[in-house]
C-alpha cells in the first residue's frame, strides 16, 4: 500500500465535504483506491464515519480541529468516493485492520482515534488490535466514541441482522430501487430536531449513490452485525487503560443514550458528554458545542 496523489479536489462530486485548507488524498490498498481528506497540523487525529456515511460527515469538524491537529477523514472502502472492491471483508475486525494499515501507511507513530455510529465499534476493534500488538504498532493516545454502536443498546439488534438475511436484503434492495424518497426520510430521523438539518446535507450524503455498490457495502456490514457485537463485548476489557471520551445526543434514535453508562464502565479513564435534545449526528446538529468539547478533550 502507498499514499498516492494528494491535493485539493477539483471535481464537484468528489469535492463533497471539503472546505478551505482541506486536501483530497488517495491511498492504494492492493489495487483498490481509498479516498481521504486531510487538514491542519499538529498531533494526528483520525475520524471514522458511520454506516452509509463518509468523510462528508466531518465538514464542520475538519476546519474547527485543523488549528489543533492534523486531521484525517477516510472514506472506508465500499463507502463515499472510495473504490468498492468485490469480496472485501467488511466485518468489524476486517475494517479495523484496514484502519490500522491506514495509520501505518501514513507513517504515524502515535495518534488519536474517533469513531461514530458503526465507526465506533471499528475504532474500538482497531484500538484492541493495537493494544494486543504492544510496541510493534503505532500508539493510540486517546479514543473518542460518538454515539457508537455497542452491545448495550437494544435498538437495531434485530433489524440489522434481519436486513442481512437473503429475504431482508432482497426487500432492502427493492425499497431502495422503488422508493428513493425514503432516503431523506431516514436521514431526517437521525436528527433530534429536523430544523437543524443544514442546507445541502441530504445532497451531500446522496452524492456517493452515483457510484454503484454502496448499498451492497451496507448489506455486507449488517450480515456480521450480531457476531461483531459479540466480539466487541469480548474485547472491551482490553481498552480499559485508554483515555476515552464518550459523546452522545440525548435524543439519539439510532443508538440509545442509555447505553452510554454500561459502555463507560469498561474504561478506567473516561469522560462523558451528553448534548441535550440532540440526535445521532451531534457533529452536524450542534457542531460548535461538539467541536468545543472535542478540542477540550484533545488539548487538556
Amino acid at each position: 500500500m502507498q499514499e498516492v496523489a494528494a491535493g485539493v479536489a477539483s471535481t464537484a462530486g468528489q469535492g463533497q465535504g471539503q472546505g478551505q485548507g482541506v486536501e483530497e488524498c488517495w491511498m492504494d490498498f492492493d489495487g483498490a483506491r481509498m479516498r481521504y481528506l486531510r487538514a491542519g497540523s499538529g498531533p494526528p487525529l483520525i475520524l471514522l464515519h458511520g454506516l452509509l456515511g463518509y468523510s462528508f460527515s466531518w465538514r464542520y469538524t475538519l476546519p474547527a480541529l485543523s488549528p489543533y491537529a492534523t486531521v484525517y477523514a477516510p472514506d472506508q472502502l465500499g463507502a463515499g468516493f472510495s473504490d468498492r472492491p468485490r469480496g472485501l471483508d467488511h466485518s468489524m475486525r476486517g475494517t479495523a485492520l484496514r484502519v490500522v494499515k491506514f495509520v501505518e501507511n501514513l507513517g504515524l507513530g502515535s495518534f488519536d482515534l474517533l469513531g461514530t455510529s458503526r465507526g465506533g465499534p471499528v475504532a474500538m476493534a482497531a484500538a484492541a488490535e493495537l493494544v494486543s500488538a504492544g510496541g510493534s504498532k503505532p500508539k493510540l493516545r486517546r479514543l473518542v466514541l460518538v454515539c457508537p454502536v455497542n452491545p448495550y443498546s437494544s435498538h437495531g439488534t434485530w433489524l440489522a441482522p434481519f436486513v442481512g438475511t437473503r429475504f431482508g436484503a432482497a426487500g432492502f434492495r427493492w425499497v431502495t430501487d422503488h422508493m428513493p424518497f425514503l432516503f431523506p426520510y431516514w436521514h431526517g430521523r437521525l436528527y433530534g430536531d429536523r430544523s437543524k438539518i443544514a442546507p445541502g446535507s441530504l445532497e451531500g450524503y446522496k452524492a456517493p449513490l452515483a457510484i454503484p455498490g454502496l448499498f451492497e457495502h451496507a448489506l455486507s456490514i449488517v450480515r456480521t452485525w450480531t457476531a461483531d457485537l459479540r466480539e466487541l463485548e469480548a474485547l472491551l476489557p482490553r481498552l480499559s487503560a485508554i483515555p476515552t471520551l464518550l459523546m452522545w445526543g440525548s435524543k439519539d434514535p439510532a443508538v440509545y443514550a442509555s447505553s452510554m453508562e454500561p459502555l463507560a464502565r469498561h474504561f478506567a479513564n473516561v469522560q462523558t458528554v451528553v448534548f441535550p435534545g440532540i440526535g445521532h449526528l451531534p457533529y452536524e446538529e450542534c457542531p460548535e458545542e461538539f467541536n468545543r468539547a472535542l478540542i477540550e478533550f484533545l488539548t487538556r
